[in-house]
Formats: structure tokens, sequence, C-alpha cells
């Protein structure tokens, strides 16, 4: 990145910081602010930012932003959770999940012509999870079920670490004899062992902070420290041992969760001990800093190209994948809940796509697959009209379904919407950690 590259970058984030608050209640929400600063700055604006030019900055900060939303997410899940939010995060994540790669495969048969069926099923994967920032004003506005919100940050906060080992196969599936290694080792190495290392470096890593925090020998500041450092040494263990280092941290961050709440229900530890939500603070802003800056460049460095590019194939898949591909198997989730058709739908369409999808899709595209150009072009056009749509329509559609669910209410005291109350929301995570404060 050049060095006025670095002056933008820069001056966009002082800007944004500025105004966040104002901004969060239009239609300009975080990550559309930085997509089209970076198109301005990219190949098709300024060319301060230009991929050929420095090819190792888009990869590196995109890993190191998506490392630390795994570790932070999976840290900030409780069982609890799950069971306060009901039926609704268990059937999005166990039934909506795999029907929307199953059905994203099958949509991408028909309008993806030249690509394998492996490179057909990452596409359904890679698009599959879903990302809370590009929504976060529909999650968070308080006029909305409590149940709603809570269910959807809880979903978006697990299934992409649930997407990952459906990624790591298929793309081991797809470049199987091609000198990859092949989906047996790729099990192996990936999942199981990557699964392995990442939770115990997550119950040390806790193991650690306890007994530092119960004998009073680490400093609140150096605690964030510790907390970081434990996903970086996941990661880099996993890639010695030629795993997968995002498996990994997403495992070190549901060991170091569970271990830190463990400390917590002790009367003595409960008192001066780590707290999760605490202990993760530094790196969810570090993580929120980072996928500021992973939308910049991903309008610099991968939409603006993309556009370049653009067929009429790339717009209408991204816009079936956004739609049908994610409504669909939410409406089959959603069966027997006696949830009414508006909340299915406004729970159908928030499933915004983000920065698990640009990894995954960077992540493919250097696989050097034969048809890697025309998949990494559907996710990057998918992800650039999640940006712009479900940014531009949070506000408005949050606002128009909080009215709804006040009017009905009225009259309809038990509605199945209402099973929880707003204090019940506020008890959980709902938002996802490194990203909640677009």
């Amino acid at each position: 990145m050049s060095q006025w590259g670095v002056v933008v970058a820069g001056g966009v984030v002082v800007g944004y910081g500025a105004l966040s608050r104002r901004l969060s209640t239009t239609v300009l929400s975080g990550p559309l602010v930085f997509v089209v600063c970076g198109l301005a700055i990219g190949p098709l604006g300024l060319d301060l930012l230009n991929r050929d030019k420095d090819p190792e900055v888009t990869r590196t900060l995109l890993e190191i932003a998506l490392i630390l939303v795994l570790f932070t997410d999976a840290a900030a899940i409780r069982v609890q959770d799950l069971r306060r939010e009901g039926f609704l995060p268990l059937r999005l994540l166990v039934l909506g999940l795999p029907v929307t790669m199953a059905l994203g495969w099958l949509v991408a048969w028909p309008l993806l012509p030249g690509l394998s069926m492996w490179e057909l099923a990452l596409v359904g994967i890679i698009l599959a999870p879903t990302d809370a920032a590009l929504g976060q004003q529909a999650f968070s506005n308080e006029r909305v079920p409590a149940l709603v919100r809570g269910g959807l940050g809880v979903e978006s906060g697990l299934n992409d670490g649930l997407a990952l080992p459906f990624f790591v196969l298929a793309l081991a599936a797809a470049g199987e004899g091609a000198g990859h290694p092949g989906v047996v080792e790729t099990f192996l190495r990936a999942l199981v062992l990557s699964s392995v290392i990442g939770l115990a470096a997550g119950w040390a890593g806790a193991g650690v902070l306890r007994w530092s925090v119960g004998r009073g020998w680490s400093s609140p500041d150096w605690r964030q420290f510790l907390t970081l450092a434990v996903p970086v040494i996941a990661y880099a263990v996993c890639g010695a041992a030629s795993g997968s280092g995002f498996i990994g941290a997403w495992a070190a961050g549901l060991a170091f969760g569970s271990r830190l709440r463990g400390a917590s229900s002790d009367r003595a530890a409960h008192a001066d001990g780590p707290e999760p939500t605490q202990s993760v603070q530094f790196s969810e802003r570090l993580g929120l800093l980072l996928a500021s800056a992973s939308f910049l460049v991903f309008g610099a460095v991968i939409l603006g190209p993309a556009l370049q590019h653009l067929t009429w194939r790339m717009v209408v898949y991204g816009l079936i994948s956004l739609t049908v591909i994610r409504i669909l198997p939410v409406a089959l989730a959603m069966v027997g809940t006696g949830l009414r058709a508006v909340s299915i739908a406004y729970i159908g369409w928030f499933g915004p796509r983000g920065l698990a999808s640009l990894v995954f899709g960077l992540l493919a595209f250097e696989e050097q697959l034969p048809g890697m150009t025309l998949l990494s072009g559907v996710v990057a056009v998918t992800v650039g009209l999640s940006v712009l749509l479900h940014g531009a329509t949070a506000p408005f559609l949050g606002r128009r379904y909080g009215d709804w669910f006040a009017r009905t209410l009225r009259t309809e005291p038990h509605l199945r919407e209402n099973a929880l109350t707003s204090g019940d929301a506020d008890g959980t995570r709902a938002l996802r950690g490194s990203r909640q404060t677009w």
C-alpha cells in the first residue's frame, strides 16, 4: 500500500469514528462507507491501493481480522444463549445452514457453467455464513423482538465456524489429484488435529489467566494481551502442523470462554476473576478496526477488479443467494415454530454475507483451481450486493418490523415472537462481538 493509500485509509477511519453514532441510524452503514471509500482509492479510482502491487496486504489483513472474529465470537457464545433464545438459533444452525449450502450448490449448477462439481459446492459453502455487521442496525433495534434479535446474533456468531469444516473438505476435494492433500488427510489434519490444538490452546490460555488473576499477579491491561495471544498461538501451531488455523482459532475461543465461565461460577472467582466478555474486550475492538479496514481493502482490490469483469450470471446468482437461497432454508427451519410470516421474512432477509465469505473466497482463489476466477467474482459481487442492500434496508425494515410487533402485541399478548423479554436478550451476547458497534 502506498503512503498516500495509508493516509486516505487513516482518514476514512478518523472520519467514520467521528460520525459513527450519527451514521448508525442512517442507510450509511459502516461496511458500506468503507467499501465505497475502498472503491475510490482502488484501481477504479485513484489507484492508491492495488492488489498487484501489494499482493500480501489483502490476505494478511483479512486473515487476521477473521482469526480475531472467530475467536471472540466463539468465546462469547454460551450454552445458556442457545437455551435462552429457545428454538431459533438451533434451527437456523442445525437445519438452515446445511440446507443453505446445499441449495447454493444446486442453484450454482445451471447459473455458473464451467465450474466443477466441487467448485460449485465451494460457491454454496463460501456464501452460506452470515455477518451481523452488515445488518447491525436491524439486530440492535430494541423495537425488534428480543427472540429475533438474540437468535440472529447467536446464529451469526457460530455459523462461520460451523461452515469451516465443510469449506476445508470441499476445497480439498476440488484440489485432489492436482498436488493438493486429499480429503482424508485434510479431515485428519484440518478438522481433528486443528480442533485438538485449538481446544488445548484455549483451555491452557484461560487456565493461565485464571491462575494469574486469582493471585493478583497480572494487570488488567496485560490480561487483554494474554487473551490476544491465544488465537495467534493456536493459528500458528495449526499452520505448523499443516492444519487449519481458522478452525484452531475458533476451537480456542470455545475452550477459552468455557473455562473462564467455569471460573466465574464459583464465588471466589466471581468476585475478582476474569469474565470472557471482559477478557476479550481488546481483541473485539481490534477485530472491529481490522474488519473495517478489511471492507476498505475489499472495495479497492477485490470488488473493484470484479466489477471490471462483471457478468449477468454473477449478478443473478448474487441476488438469488441473498434472497431465495437464504430465505427458503430459513422458512423450512421455522416450520412448526409458530412465528408469523413477517418474522420469518425478516429473519430470512437479514442473512448478510461479509468477512467470512471474503476470506474463504480468497483462500479458494489462491489454490489456483481452474474455475477460481469466476468463483471469486461471484463471491465479490455477492458480498458487494449484501453490503449495499442489507446496509441500506436495515434501519427502515427494523423500524417497520418493530412497529408491526408493537401493534400486534397489543391485541395478542401471547405472540410467539414475545417469548423472551428485552432483559433476557440483554443477558446474551446477541450481536457478534467484534463487529457489534458499527
